[in-house]
C-alpha cells in the first residue's frame, strides 16, 4: 500500500485479520503476581469480540461513547476494540484523574458505559453519578471490594464478557458483521487533551488518519512481528494508544504490560524491550538515576565509569552525525562496551533496545546524548494529538541535529506560518473537538492545522521546536526567549526535577525550583546535613548554594540575556492533584504564575 494512499480499514478488521495470520502466537504478556502470562492472537480477538457483543447486548448501538478509566492492562486494550468493533467511540480517561475530572469528561464525552479497573476507579464513577443521566453501566476489571456494593449500574467485566459468550453461541456471526460495519471515516476513539489552558478538550481520531500516521511512521520506527514494547504510559495517551493499541495490530508485535507503575523499572529489565518510548521526564529520571547511583557505587565503579564515558561521548557525536567511526575508537568502544556501558544498559532494561524515542515534549540534546553514548540509538520526534500522531523525525542514516525533531514523516504536510508557528496539512489530522465547533474552527483554518508550536527549518528541511506560542518570553528589552530550553538545561540536572523561567516583560530572567526530593536527600544524607521533610529540605541554606551552583554551570552555556539571574526553590513538590501538573506531568504555567505570584514578585522586588 502506497504511503499517498489513505488505508481503507480500521483496527477491528486489522485484530481479526492479524488472529487469521498468526494463531497462537504470543500477542501480549501480562505480569501478575510476579508471573508473566501470555495471550495469543486467537485469544485476543476471543475477549475482544465476547466484550464486544456483552457491551451491544447491554444496549450500546454504534455511534455512542463509551469510557475506560484505569491503569494498563490487557482488558484496556480489549475493551477498547470492543467499543470500536461496534463502531461506537472509546474515550480513554487518566487513572490519576480527580473525580471532578472524572466526572466533566464522562459528561463532555456523552459516554453511555464505563469500563473502571478497580474499587478506587469506581468509586470515582459512584460519587458524580447523579451527575452523569446518560450513564447506563460502569463495568468493573477488578471485582474485589466491590461485592456487597448493591448499586445497579455496576456490573462485572467478566459478567459482560458471559452475556457476549451467549450471544455468540446462538448467533456466531453477530461479531464479523459489526466488524464489517465498521468504516475507516469513522472516529475510532477520542483522545482529552491535557488542559494546560482550560477544562480538556475531546480530540475525534479517525481509523484512516490514524493509521495513515502509524504507517508513515514505519519508515523510522522498522516495526516487524519479532519487536517487543512495553506498555506503561497511560493509554488514554495518543502515544501509548499508537505504541500499545495500534501499532502491534499493523505489524504484528508483541506488547507487555508492566505489573504496575511501581514495578516498571524492574518490569522492563526482564522485558528487554527492543523498541522503547517516553517522555522527557522518564528519560532524564534515568539518566539522574545512574548519576546518583555512581554516587553511591564503589570506587572501582566509578572509576571505570568516569574512564570510558568521554570515549563513549565521542562515539555518540560520530554516530548521531552519522560518520565512520575511526577504527582505534570503535577498538576503545568495544572495551569500554565490556568494563562499562553494557552493565548500564542491562541495569536500565535497555539492553536489546535498538531503537528508543523520545516525545511528548521537548528534551535536552545532553540526554540524548547520554543514551547515545551506551550505544542505544537515541531520536526525538515530534508530534500533538491534533495530528493524530503525525508528525517529524529522522529516518535510519540521518544525522540526527542535537535541538532537532527530523523532518515530516510521508503522510505530513509542514509548512511555517509568517510568525513560524508549525502548520500541518488538514488531510492527515483530526477531524475536530468533541462539541466545541469554535475551537476546532479556530485550530482547522484555510486546509491547515494551527499546531501553537513555533518551529524553524534548517536548509535540509529539519524541524527545530522553539517554544508553544503561548510560551514564548519577550522580555522588558523586547528579546523573544524560549523557557523550555533553559528548563531542560537545568532539569539535566539530577538535583532539579522541575525548573519554570519566569520572565515575559520583565528586565530579567528568573526560576522557580522544584529539587528532586529522593536525589537532594541522598544527596543530603552524605553531607551530613539533617532535615526531615520535603519543605525543610528545600528551605536549608546549604541546599539552596548546592542548587545555586547548578544554575550557574547552566548559565555558563546560555548567552547574557538569557542566564537566571534569581530562582527560589519551592516548598512544596508540583502535584497533579492540585492542578498545578498535566496528566502528562507538564507544567501548568498559568497556574504557577498565580499560585507562587508572591514568590516570583519577591525575585523582582529589587535589582
Amino acid at each position: 500500500m502506497s504511503f499517498m494512499e489513505k488505508p481503507h480499514t480500521t483496527y477491528p478488521k486489522l485484530l481479526a485479520q492479524k488472529a487469521r495470520l498468526y494463531g497462537e502466537r504470543v500477542a501480549m504478556r501480562e505480569k501478575h503476581k510476579g508471573i508473566w502470562r501470555e495471550i495469543s492472537w486467537k485469544d485476543y480477538l476471543h475477549r475482544v469480540r465476547v466484550f464486544s457483543l456483552g457491551l451491544a447486548e447491554l444496549g450500546m448501538i454504534r455511534g455512542e461513547h463509551a469510557s475506560i478509566l484505569g491503569e494498563n492492562c490487557p482488558e484496556w486494550i480489549f475493551a477498547d476494540l470492543s467499543i470500536q468493533s461496534i463502531g461506537g467511540v472509546s474515550v480513554g480517561i487518566y487513572p490519576t484523574n480527580s473525580e471532578e475530572q472524572v466526572k466533566y469528561i464522562l459528561d463532555h464525552s456523552r459516554s453511555k458505559f464505563v469500563i473502571v479497573a478497580d474499587q478506587e476507579q469506581a468509586d470515582k464513577v459512584l460519587a458524580t453519578k447523579k451527575n452523569l443521566p446518560l450513564l447506563k453501566n460502569i463495568i468493573v476489571i477488578d471485582m474485589k471490594g466491590l461485592r456487597h456494593y448493591e448499586d445497579p449500574l455496576l456490573i462485572s467485566y467478566r459478567e459482560v464478557e458471559e452475556l457476549g459468550q451467549n450471544v455468540h453461541n446462538t448467533d456466531p456471526d453477530r461479531f464479523s458483521k459489526l466488524v464489517d460495519q465498521t468504516m475507516p471515516e469513522d472516529v475510532a476513539f477520542m483522545v482529552y487533551t491535557s488542559g494546560t489552558t482550560g477544562p480538556p478538550k475531546g480530540c475525534m481520531i479517525q481509523h484512516q488518519n490514524h493509521l495513515y500516521n502509524i504507517m508513515a511512521l514505519n519508515d523510522i520506527f522498522q516495526f516487524t512481528e519479532k519487536d517487543s514494547v512495553v506498555s506503561y504510559l497511560p493509554l488514554c495517551h495518543i502515544l501509548e494508544r499508537g505504541l500499545s493499541m495500534a501499532i502491534p495490530l499493523v505489524y504484528g508485535c508483541t506488547v507487555n504490560f508492566a505489573e504496575s507503575i511501581d514495578t516498571v523499572q524492574q518490569d522492563i529489565q526482564e522485558i528487554m524491550p527492543t523498541f522503547f518510548a517516553a517522555v522527557p521526564r522518564i528519560l532524564e529520571k534515568m539518566h539522574s538515576a545512574v548519576q546518583i547511583k555512581l554516587e553511591d557505587t564503589t570506587r572501582f565503579k566509578r572509576f571505570m565509569y568516569e574512564l570510558w564515558q568521554p570515549v563513549g561521548n565521542k562515539v555518540a557525536q560520530y554516530r548521531m552525525r552519522r560518520k565512520r567511526i575511526p577504527l582505534h575508537l570503535l577498538s576503545l568502544y568495544a572495551l569500554g562496551y565490556l568494563c562499562s556501558y553494557r552493565a548500564l544498559r542491562q541495569k536500565l532494561g535497555l539492553l536489546h533496545c535498538r531503537l528508543l524515542m523520545s516525545g511528548g515534549a521537548p528534551i535536552a540534546p545532553e540526554i540524548l546524548v547520554f543514551f547515545h553514548s551506551l550505544g542505544i540509538n537515541a531520536i526525538e520526534m515530534w508530534a500533538m494529538t491534533e495530528s493524530c500522531g503525525g508528525g517529524t523525525g529522522p529516518r535510519p542514516g540521518e544525522e540526527i541535529k542535537p535541538g532537532s525533531v527530523g523532518k515530516p514523516i510521508k503522510s505530513v504536510k509542514l509548512r511555517l506560518a509568517e510568525d513560524g508557528e508549525i502548520l500541518i496539512a488538514k488531510d492527515s489530522v483530526f477531524a475536530g473537538y468533541y462539541r466545541d465547533p469554535e475551537a476546532t474552527e479556530a485550530i482547522l483554518r484555510d486546509g491547515w492545522l494551527h499546531t501553537g508550536d513555533i518551529g524553524q527549518l534548517d536548509d535540509e528541511g529539519n524541524l527545530y521546536i522553539v517554544d508553544r506560542k503561548k510560551d514564548i518570553i519577550i522580555t522588558s528589552g523586547g528579546k523573544n526567549i524560549s523557557p523550555s530550553e533553559i528548563e531542560n538545561k537545568m532539569k539535566c540536572s539530577p538535583f532539579i526535577k522541575e525548573a519554570v523561567v519566569i520572565g515575559d516583560r520583565r528586565k530579567y530572567l528568573t526560576a522557580l525550583i522544584q529539587i528532586d526530593y529522593e536525589n537532594v536527600g541522598n544527596w543530603a544524607q552524605n553531607n551530613k546535613i539533617a532535615y526531615t521533610t520535603y519543605k525543610s529540605l528545600a528551605q536549608n541554606p546549604a541546599v539552596v548554594d548546592m542548587i545555586k551552583q547548578e544554575i550557574e554551570k547552566v548559565n555558563e552555556t546560555l548567552a547574557r540575556v538569557e542566564t537566571i539571574k534569581k530562582f527560589k526553590i519551592l516548598e512544596k513538590e508540583l502535584d497533579q492533584d492540585d492542578e498545578e501538573l498535566t496528566a502528562t506531568q507538564k507544567v501548568k504555567r498559568k497556574v504557577i504564575s498565580e499560585r507562587f505570584k508572591n514568590e516570583i514578585e519577591e525575585m523582582y522586588s529589587s535589582s
